[in-house]
């Protein structure tokens, strides 16, 4: 529900904008870390109801539970009322971010996996070098090699962000 209304919208507010360019706004507006963002822009944490232990832990602001919860409001909404009302409340949240959705919107990972395969580099290789924080609000520092090229390391509050940030930095480094 949520990818096909979006992408009703993204038809309709960029018109003349090309079909892969597209995509990517569409998987960018329709991941998980975007429904968490509307799940508290929303007020959805106030209301979840939570195992005491989740709760103590952060799960309230875990972007997997908000998630999970964002969609679980759509599917409600549209079975409960309809596609007009699921639209109503997605346009409502969604509008505001599509304006967000710039520049390259491609996963770092994939840039770098291209880039080193297109100069028979071998696949990028990616270790934890560094866990740090709490379970419920953890920091990875990840490295990342490739052959031919010193490492890099990037931070994130989750593993994939952490590596999308080492080969955002690996790239930045080989592009100068």
């Amino acid at each position: 529900m949520l990818g096909f209304v979006v992408a009703e919208m993204l038809i309709r507010q960029f018109p003349e904008e090309r079909e892969g360019a597209l995509a990517l706004k569409l998987n960018a507006l329709v991941r998980m870390e975007t429904c968490a963002r509307v799940a508290e822009a929303a007020g959805l944490d106030k209301h979840l109801i939570l195992a005491p232990a989740e709760d103590r832990s952060g799960g309230r602001k875990k972007p997997a539970i908000l998630g999970d919860v964002c969609e679980a409001v759509i599917a409600a909404l549209y079975l409960d009322g309809g596609i007009d009302v699921a639209r109503e409340f997605i346009a409502r949240y969604w509008r505001p971010l599509m304006t967000e959705v710039k520049g390259d919107l491609r996963d770092p990972k994939n840039v770098l996996q291209e880039w080193a395969q297109a100069r028979s580099l071998g696949t990028p290789a990616y270790r934890v070098v560094k866990r740090e924080g709490p379970d419920h609000a953890p920091r990875f520092t990840v490295e990342v090699r490739i052959e031919r090229h010193d490492p890099a390391q990037g931070e994130g509050q989750s593993l994939r962000s952490a590596e999308q940030a080492a080969a955002r930095a690996l790239m930045a480094r080989v592009n100068g």
